[in-house]
């Protein structure tokens, strides 16, 4: 059973996601500000957490700051609809996903599934090696290697290189990675996958600023340097 951590200083909202998360089969976890959240997300190790961005005393931004440097839990945010740098700058960070307010429970337990789908892959999915150039992916357990050295990836970042590397030279729309990240399309959502492919290239690209390998095509999307 996948374990939750719901971090949020409203009470209600916790309550009220822990009893849709509980009815669809997760154990909860529950944290009102970020200290306690890290002191449950590093003594109890849960599956994936639900972090609000406004807490009090340590902030969203900071627990999630934190948490990419200890590990690469599946982190997804809850943030206020008309705080859109919130959102960017939690992605930034390293979130896996983000949910405006006012929400919809159903929502969120559909985005929890899709995240920890991601990030367990499919187990009957056949070992395969991606390469490209430098870059060589390990989907069975879910490495990259540059330069043989592993690093680390989120699972969104994860899902998009795959999705990229098996098709060097293809052009991606927007909408094709955030199906590819979030298994189905968000209206909306497309300025995450700029945030995604920002960090992806801080990641794998000798110099971010000029990419060797995740190349832009502009008016349309992106694609996979030919291998």
């Amino acid at each position: 059973m996948a374990r939750i951590l719901v971090v949020d200083d409203e009470a209600q909202i916790v309550q009220v996601l822990r009893g849709y998360l509980e009815r669809a089969g997760f154990a909860v976890l529950t944290a009102y500000d970020g200290r306690e959240a890290l002191r449950i997300a590093r003594q109890e190790k849960p599956d994936l957490i639900i972090l609000d961005l406004m807490l009090p005393g340590l902030d969203g931004t900071d627990v999630c700051r934190v948490l990419r440097q200890e590990s690469n839990v599946p982190i997804i945010m809850l943030t206020a609809r008309v705080e859109e740098t919130d959102r960017v700058v939690g992605l930034e960070l390293g979130a896996d996903d983000y949910v405006t307010k006012p929400f919809s429970p159903r929502e969120v337990v559909a985005r929890v599934r899709a995240v920890l789908r991601r990030t367990r892959g499919d187990l009957a999915e056949q070992e395969e090696i991606l390469q490209v150039g430098r870059l060589r992916l390990d989907t069975a357990k879910r490495t990259l290697f540059v330069d043989g050295a592993p690093v680390d990836l989120t699972p969104s970042e994860f899902e998009i290189l795959r999705a990229m590397m098996r098709a060097p030279g293809r052009v991606f729309e927007r909408a094709q990675l955030l199906e590819a990240a979030q298994g189905m399309a968000y209206e909306g959502y497309e300025r995450t996958i700029d945030t995604h492919i920002k960090n992806l290239r801080k990641k794998i690209e000798p110099d971010p600023r000029r990419p060797e390998y995740i190349l832009t095509v502009h008016g349309v999307g992106y694609k996979m340097r030919e291998a």
